[in-house]
């Protein structure tokens, strides 16, 4: 059917589809920049989304049983800025669409969680959309089974392009949710063959109908210009049968520009003034731009205020819920720390310090998690396929499964990626806390997702066990000697690298009392001795601390260390102060932490015009600003860790051999005093 025969075929929905395809065009024109293409090929599936399917209310965009929508392919932003626009969303006004992607404006080049209400995560890495909507899936499922549908009872629904099902997450996410048979969650495909080199045929062929069908999913077609086809398989794919849900969308990118559509040309530049104006003839569109007529943006916002009932409606049983359950509820679903953590972790620190346990801090953040566990029902853990070694399940959780909702522990399989992205859906959709672990080296294949949980702000908690050399004989393929540097340097993240029993249950009330910054737990495989010798205050949120002061109370040498090191530095700080050097040991569980604390605190514990030395089996990229003092060069300094990658063998023999130990710290300061 030609574009003047579905014109005439169905005017009321043209007209509301054609809104979105002249706001975009037009927004990306103003800008000179941006993606026009998507957005006029999807504006007819997205029309009928929002129109008939779509649970939500654009005047309470934090409504918590909304269905959520994503735009994993999320350069085609002006589909989602357009539809917020014309269904109502406050925030969202004509000016902000006129400023698409000018500094300051919330219309960014790709859409950012926490800028804009209606969006509901950052997407634009290609991929990362759909994988965060597994973890959106998995926590709707959770909270269900535990509150009930009369609380919690929406959908997951997903736009994703041809990129998106290209990039490797994506098979890690498509395998995750059809194994967990997260039937709630439906992507619809924008499937216009069109990447920015040229056809999808030059470099991929995948079956994809074939290839989701293997993986647990049901699929579906339409042809994603006819509205009505569109509703036959939006309202088929609701249908919750215990699988998620894949509907193929024929779509032209571009769809009614006369010279562009179905090519390149269509996807990753404005499309110029002449063919927009022939275009808009051929959508019989007469408008100016950016103006929308009177008579379309009326039924779109009636479109906008379609779920009110719905909401007022679970308001309603909300308010009838007893005091307590309403309060527990809405703390739940909101960002604040349990009120009994915070007694937990003083419990555990008392008896820890009664028992004294040499224990690796891996070991000693599952002691941790099994008290906070019985009594933090909002944790959520898991691991990529590597749980005994992790050590994140504790008894109380039991496995989330197709078969069990109420587990709070989540078998992730050997997809790291595709774990950190999950995690991220489900810190995102409200009600859990989620955490997960891998070995360090792997945070290189989680690396996409973490760094949107910094961007993003979500305060998801990366159990990162087997931190360095001292994991031994697996070799430099798993010996981590530039992930903490790597972690150090994204921004908006928190490195804890905990030396004790102690230090671990501090840094794990630090990481789950964040509402907006995620924590990355680096944790030993080699048994390490409790050296804190107090539990009161939680010393490691200031970031480093003095650990044993020097004779005298003032030191000439500093010795700093993270984690396993640290008892390193205690054992050269006994040598020197046996040979009568003044030695202060300064544990710095993290530099983020410290580096927040004010100037004359951090003076105080890095006295100037002291030797200082840097102890850590990692590079030294992120110590410099430590040794060398802040205002530059305060004092001779040196660091004592790894130049290289490491190597496999007995985790004794391989400190020694990389010169990792007390000897030569204490060969260091002698030769710089």
């Amino acid at each position: 059917m030609d574009i003047a025969a579905r014109r005439t075929a169905n005017p009321d929905h043209w007209n509301l589809a054609s809104a979105i395809r002249v706001l975009s065009m037009d927004a990306v024109e103003a800008a000179n920049s941006g993606h026009p293409g998507m957005p006029m090929g999807m504006a007819d599936v997205a029309t009928v989304l929002f129109k008939n399917h779509l649970k939500f209310d654009a005047s309470a965009p934090h409504w918590f049983d909304r269905d959520r929508f994503i735009l994993s392919a999320g350069h085609g932003s002006m589909l989602i800025y357009s539809l917020l626009h014309l269904t109502g969303y406050e925030q969202m006004t004509l000016d902000q669409v006129r400023n698409f992607r000018q500094m300051g404006a919330i219309t960014a080049g790709h859409p950012e969680y926490g800028h804009v209400e209606g969006v509901e995560t950052t997407t634009g890495p290609l991929g990362q959309g759909i994988a965060t909507a597994v973890g959106f899936a998995i926590a709707e499922e959770a909270l269900r089974a535990e509150y009930g549908d009369s609380l919690c009872d929406h959908r997951t629904w997903v736009i994703a392009g041809d990129g998106c099902l290209m990039e490797g997450i994506s098979h890690e996410a498509i395998a995750l949710a059809g194994h967990q048979k997260l039937g709630r969650l439906i992507v619809m495909w924008d499937n216009n063959d069109i990447t920015i080199d040229g056809r999808v045929s030059l470099s991929d062929s995948t079956d994809q109908h074939a290839r989701f069908a293997a993986a647990g999913w049901r699929v579906l077609s339409c042809d994603g210009h006819d509205a009505a086809d569109i509703d036959r398989a939006l309202t088929e794919a609701a249908k919750d049968d215990g699988r998620p849900v894949l509907v193929d969308c024929k779509t032209i990118i571009g769809f009614g520009s006369p010279n562009k559509a179905d090519t390149n040309k269509a996807h990753g530049s404005p499309l110029g003034k002449d063919e927009i104006t022939a275009t808009r003839a051929a959508y019989g569109w007469d408008a100016e731009p950016f103006q929308i007529p009177d008579a379309i943006m009326t039924e779109w916002r009636k479109i906008g205020q379609q779920g009110s009932d719905a909401r007022k409606a679970w308001n309603d049983r909300v308010d009838a819920l007893s005091a307590d359950h309403r309060e527990e509820f809405a703390r739940r679903i909101g960002t604040d720390t349990n009120p009994q953590m915070e007694k937990i972790i003083a419990d555990f620190k008392a008896k820890t310090l009664e028992e004294k346990p040499k224990l690796a801090t891996r070991k000693s953040s599952e002691n941790v998690l099994g008290v906070l566990n019985a009594g933090m029902p909002e944790n959520f853990g898991g691991s990529a396929d590597l749980t005994g070694s992790n050590n994140t399940k504790t008894s109380e959780q039991g496995v989330f499964s197709a078969e069990d909702r109420m587990g709070r522990y989540l078998h992730y399989g050997i997809r790291e990626h595709g774990m950190a992205a999950a995690m991220n859906g489900i810190w995102l959709h409200g009600g859990f806390r989620p955490y997960g672990g891998t070995f360090m080296t792997f945070t290189d294949y989680a690396r996409g997702a973490m760094r949107l949980s910094a961007l993003m702000g979500v305060p998801v908690v990366y159990v990162m066990t087997h931190d360095s050399i001292g994991l031994g004989e697996d070799g430099p393929t798993h010996q981590p000697v530039e992930h903490l540097a790597i972690c150090r340097a994204t921004p908006n993240t928190l490195v804890l690298r905990p030396c004790d029993q102690i230090e671990t249950a501090e840094a794990w009330e630090i990481a789950l009392s964040q509402d907006s910054t995620p924590s990355v737990m680096a944790l030993s495989r080699q048994n390490l001795p409790t050296l804190r010798q107090d539990g009161g205050e939680n010393l490691s949120a200031k970031g480093a601390y003095i650990l044993r002061e020097a004779v005298g109370g003032t030191p000439k040498v500093v010795l700093m260390a993270t984690g396993s090191e640290v008892e390193i530095a205690v054992a050269a700080r006994d040598e020197l102060e046996d040979a009568g050097i003044p030695t202060r040991v300064v544990s710095v569980p993290s530099m983020e932490l410290f580096r927040d604390q004010p100037a004359a605190y951090r003076e105080e514990v890095l006295p100037a015009q002291t030797v200082r030395v840097a102890i850590e089996a990692a590079v030294r990229q992120p110590w410099d600003w430590l040794l060398l003092g802040e205002r530059g060069q305060e004092g001779k300094s040196a660091f004592v860790g790894m130049e290289g990658f490491g190597a496999s063998g007995p985790a004794p023999e391989l400190y020694k051999h990389f010169g990792i130990t007390a000897e030569n710290v204490v060969e260091h300061v002698k030769g710089m005093l």
